[in-house]
């Protein structure tokens, strides 16, 4: 399934969370993405992604964010020397939706 291909949609936080099974299913069309466990026991998706240096990192973080404008959804960015770390997650529903890993996906194209 080409994820990338599709458009994020905003939620407005009337459907729920994907479930454990949901989340597993559409995992298998991303590239080394963790679902982790936030502090309000919500899933979230996770990736850090390495580089050789800090201006590297800087123009992935620089090119995630002009996607996730474009997209009208954000995640919560990380990065110094080295690595970039995207956490992505839909506040509206308190976990992850079909937006998520379509930007997930999004993310992982301009990362090869």
């Amino acid at each position: 399934m080409e994820l990338y291909k599709k458009k994020c949609v905003p939620c407005r936080g009337d459907i729920p969370p994907f479930t454990r099974e949901q989340i597993d299913e559409y995992l298998k069309y991303l590239t080394d993405w963790k679902v982790l466990i936030n502090e309000k026991k919500a899933f979230y998706l996770s990736r850090v992604y390495k580089f050789s240096n800090f201006e590297k990192s800087l123009s992935f973080i620089n090119k995630v964010s002009n996607i996730t404008e474009e997209e009208g959804h954000h995640p919560d960015l990380k990065f110094g020397w080295g690595y970039a770390e995207v956490n992505i997650f839909t506040h509206a529903i308190n976990g992850l939706s079909l937006s998520d890993f379509i930007l997930a996906s999004k993310i992982d194209m301009i990362s090869v």
